[in-house]
């Protein structure tokens, strides 16, 4: 299991993991309009077909329902989740006769239909070809998924609407909020020549924070602090490597766990990177106000430096560049790892398997620290990376709006109903059914906060939707059960000491750092981004295994002479479009 399968299979397929609500109060409905309430048949202008155009305005809003319904079409992947475990278990549901499907119709009048359906997730082959061939027959579906460069070759062949006044004028201030959560950046990605050409399926950003996830029974058995520096984070490592912190006698263990890949949500480098204000594979701002990327930059030189040591005195595993995840996670289970960076959720995956393994275990995340002991910046890449379209000369375009709407109401709006569509004990994942899946940013960690403050109160009676899913299961895991062990995980994640208490202090004190370039790929990105990245994760490995250091910087140099600095330059073009 490699790092980007790992994140990608937790964060979309362990839904009430990585989906956790929040109650964003007085963003229901809009326009004096519930969900309920129906409205005259609209057509693109929202005026009736009647010709009352005086009660389209007063009805045709957010949430205004088309009498009779309308019919929109969409093409869609099926990933195992939801084939296995919503299909699978749920009675009188399928794909195109769902909760959803039904619930669209019913309060919206909007008939959802397919006009093929792939079986496998968005990066499948199977999938990129069927899209594929869509596009380039020009028989699009009323609405598309698409990615920043699919989405830029159907705007410059004017196959899609532009959607600015529609979004302004049918989005609810829910959906408005939520999309705008981490900033413009959703915005500044769908905006071509001025224009908003689709509508964001936003992803947070905010979730691919890391941690230092640090076994606090060696921390205890050594006599060791947590750390308040990269001075103290190395000083960790080596007694972990040395002190034989699992008491067998042997020099076996390893202080830090790293992988092939190098980056990643579990046993990435980025958050060890960051210690040294050094933030590879994003773009940054520098002083003067221009992008530069940050694997070339020479914190990077001075953070390889410092791996590389770790690896001479044993700290890292000599054989980590022919590992992947899944092999160091099979030395993470052994108990043979003390350390390693990662996302909220590695608590689940891999740290899980290592309590399985053995019970007296314990991991904790710590923040993760810089050289000087000052608050370090914690960067967060651009997650945001499918965008919906709408077909040139689709009758309803706003329909794509109010669904994102009303996906957004009944999971966390006035009218939730949070534990029927989104994760219902039955199907937790039941909310993949529908073809929009838009969600809070913040909603994570604001479930921590919710289940922090009733907690600190001495009374969780009052928790709801998913708040109230979490905390039961912080209780099963306290009550010491069989059961109970299993979830472990979830309280390294929302308990006292969890990972989202974490997220709750980077939030509060301003550490996220943005990644700045959130456009499609720029013309020489596509021809050489992949060579390029190829490039730097070789000499970054062999640099970590002790070729000099110097090599660092025939990689900047080759870095741009091989289309960095046309990448470079096309990027800050993109930039300075934008401001």
């Amino acid at each position: 299991m490699n790092n980007t399968l790992t994140w990608t299979k937790l964060m979309r397929g362990l839904s009430v993991l990585l989906l956790t609500s929040v109650v964003l109060s007085a963003c229901s409905g809009g326009s004096g309009t519930t969900a309920g309430e129906q409205s005259p048949t609209a057509n693109n202008q929202g005026e009736s077909s009647s010709g009352d155009a005086g009660a389209a305005a007063a009805n045709d809003g957010p949430f205004g329902k088309y009498d009779p319904p309308i019919e929109v079409s969409f093409v869609r992947d099926v990933s195992d989740v939801v084939e296995n475990n919503v299909l699978g278990v749920l009675k009188d549901e399928t794909l195109e006769d769902n909760r959803w499907s039904r619930l669209y119709e019913e309060e919206l009048g909007i008939k959802i239909v397919y006009d093929w359906v792939v079986k496998g997730s968005p990066t499948s082959d199977q999938y990129l070809q069927k899209i594929n061939v869509t596009l380039a027959s020009g028989d699009l579906p009323d609405f598309i998924p698409v990615n920043a460069t699919q989405l830029k070759q159907l705007a410059d062949s004017d196959q899609i609407e532009e959607l600015g006044a529609i979004y302004e004028k049918y989005a609810s201030p829910m959906t408005k909020e939520v999309l705008t959560q981490e900033g413009s950046s959703p915005f500044d990605a769908v905006t071509l020549d001025g224009k908003l050409m689709a509508i964001p399926q936003v992803e947070s950003s905010i979730e691919r924070a890391q941690f230092l996830w640090i076994r606090t029974d060696w921390l205890e058995k050594l006599g060791l602090q947590p750390p308040k520096t990269m001075s103290d984070v190395l000083a960790i490592s080596k007694a972990f490597a040395e002190n034989d912190p699992d008491g067998n006698g042997q020099k076996d263990t390893f202080g830090l766990g790293v992988t092939k890949d190098l980056w990643g949500g579990a046993m990435g480098l980025e958050g060890f990177m960051a210690g040294y204000n050094a933030y590879p594979n994003i773009w940054v701002e520098d002083e003067s106000g221009n992008l530069v990327y940050g694997s070339i930059q020479p914190e990077v030189r001075k953070a390889l430096q410092a791996l590389q040591d770790m690896a001479k005195n044993g700290e890292i595993d000599q054989e980590f560049g022919i590992k992947d995840g899944g092999k160091v996670s099979e030395q993470i289970s052994a108990g043979k790892i003390g350390m390693e960076y990662g996302e909220q959720w590695n608590s689940i995956w891999p740290l899980q398997l290592n309590r399985n393994n053995d019970p007296n275990a314990q991991w904790q995340a710590f923040p993760i620290v810089s050289e000087s002991g000052e608050l370090p910046k914690v960067p967060l890449k651009f997650s945001t990376t499918r965008f919906w379209a709408v077909k040139k000369g689709a009758e309803h375009p706003e329909a794509l709006i109010k669904l994102f709407n009303m996906h957004l109401e009944k999971n966390w709006g006035e009218t939730e109903e949070f534990n029927k569509y989104f994760a219902p004990p039955e199907a937790e994942s039941v909310w993949q059914l529908s073809p929009v899946t838009p969600y809070p940013l913040k909603k994570n960690v604001e479930a921590f906060r919710a289940i922090d403050a009733a907690r600190k109160a001495g009374d969780t009676s009052t928790l709801k939707g998913e708040a109230k899913t979490i905390q039961e299961k912080l209780e099963m895991f306290a009550s010491g059960s069989e059961e109970g062990f299993a979830l472990w995980g979830w309280e390294r994640i929302y308990g006292e000491q969890g990972s989202e208490g974490v997220v709750d202090q980077y939030d509060k004190n301003n550490q996220f750092l943005m990644e700045k370039f959130v456009g499609a790929p720029t013309p020489t990105m596509v021809e050489r981004d992949a060579t390029l990245k190829k490039l730097q994760n070789e000499v970054f490995v062999k640099i970590i295994l002790g070729e000099p250091i110097e090599t660092f910087d025939k990689f900047v140099e080759d870095w741009k002479q091989l289309g960095g600095d046309q990448i470079t330059q096309e990027v800050n073009e993109w930039y300075a479009a934008t401001k």
